[in-house]
């Protein structure tokens, strides 16, 4: 018997024998929550065939981007919360220091300064920014006994706003709402008093008609406007809207049939493949089709939220929260603006829309949430 096979044979510090560790303890990864992953995965590249017109390429270039964001996720899963947690200020810095840079040495695009271009590769600091608030927000208040009081409130909204408003400067109203959101909901759920919740949303209504007039740019307040009349403007900016609602309808409860769809075939239903992939799923598939995703995406926010539940520290708990959090507000975010209940600030629908560096940013957070899985069912072992 080789020493490596005795030391497997010694009993545990619960006096039990160990147990030989499966392929997903070694990889430190959620069999069940790989799968929803990867079947939500799998139904994003079917719909994107059809919404690029039976393109492979399309699909392969797609296809490639995920195989890289589920080895970066398995990568990530492979750290410790605690090792995630002691990195956070160092990486808040960084995040926010590449987000000045934008200011000053961005690339822009459509009339927006977002990117980063780095030995020919071109990124999104604001991505980054979503996954560090709630880990720098979870590192803060973790530190400190729950639920946080005034002070340390104070000081995660510091550290929420700064990030935030420079998002906000680039301008990109629709990820500095995620990015706020995604720290917000760690002092939520470190038990933050209803009083400051209440006084938020008063505080929010009394800026309402300042921020309209001073700080949304023209194209926003645009936007919120055909959002409440699209039929305004039926040939410039209500037309996406009234062309996503109306290829939602046409597709019924059983929908028209994989590849069958006319609004995004025949070109009236704007970015098929990105913003709007819902709208092609609901034409091809009907309401059928919807509930079904809805159902997939719901079973997903059900086992993260779940593992955030188990974990053994508030860290983990307050990130892993956070994380699944912002995924749902993703998806409703998405589906809200296709469906015309808000307006369209370009926010992809998970896993399923065409896109390379919101996929990774995604998948890391998925990454944290299973090494998080990993850290409890050790503890557990």
């Amino acid at each position: 018997m080789s020493n490596t096979d005795f030391v497997r044979q010694l009993p545990n510090s619960h006096g039990t024998m160990p147990r030989e560790r499966s392929l997903s303890q070694r990889l430190r990864i959620d069999p069940v929550l790989l799968f929803l992953l990867l079947l939500l995965a799998g139904t994003g590249l079917f719909v994107l065939y059809s919404a690029s017109d039976g393109s492979q390429a399309a699909v392969m270039r797609q296809g490639r981007y995920m195989s890289v964001a589920f080895v970066v996720m398995i990568i990530v899963a492979q750290f410790h919360p605690e090792q995630i947690r002691r990195w956070a200020p160092a990486g808040f810095v960084i995040c926010v220091l590449m987000l000045l840079a934008v200011e000053f040495v961005g690339v822009g695009a459509k009339g927006a300064q977002r990117w980063l271009s780095l030995g020919g590769f071109r990124f999104q600091p604001s991505e980054l920014a979503k996954l560090m608030l709630p880990i720098t927000v979870a590192w803060y208040l973790s530190s400190h006994p729950l639920p946080p009081n005034w002070r340390f409130t104070a000081g995660s909204l510091v550290i929420i706003g700064l990030p935030t408003v420079l998002v906000a400067m680039q301008p990109d109203l629709g990820t500095s709402i995620l990015v706020a959101a995604a720290g917000f909901f760690v002092l939520f759920l470190a038990g933050l008093s209803w009083w400051f919740i209440l006084s938020g949303i008063g505080a929010l209504a009394l800026a309402a008609w300042p921020m309209w007039t001073f700080v949304l740019h023209d194209y926003q307040r645009r936007r919120i406007l055909t959002m409440l009349d699209p039929e305004g403007d039926k040939l410039g900016a209500g037309w996406n809207i009234i062309q996503s609602k109306t290829a939602i309808g046409s597709g019924g409860f059983e929908g028209k049939g994989w590849m069958l769809g006319t609004q995004s075939h025949l070109d009236f239903l704007p970015e098929s493949h990105t913003d709007f992939i819902i709208a092609v799923l609901a034409e091809e598939f009907g309401l059928r089709g919807v509930l079904l995703l809805l159902l997939l995406y719901g079973l997903i926010i059900l086992r993260g939220m779940w593992i955030a539940a188990q974990a053994k520290h508030s860290f983990g708990r307050l990130l892993g929260g956070s994380i699944i959090l912002t995924f749902f507000v993703y998806v409703f975010v998405n589906m809200g603006m296709v469906s015309g209940l808000l307006p369209v600030v370009g926010v992809p629908l998970p896993l399923v829309s065409q896109g390379g560096t919101s996929l990774v940013s995604l998948l890391i957070g998925f990454g944290i949430l299973m090494g998080i899985f990993a850290d409890e069912r050790l503890v557990h072992q």
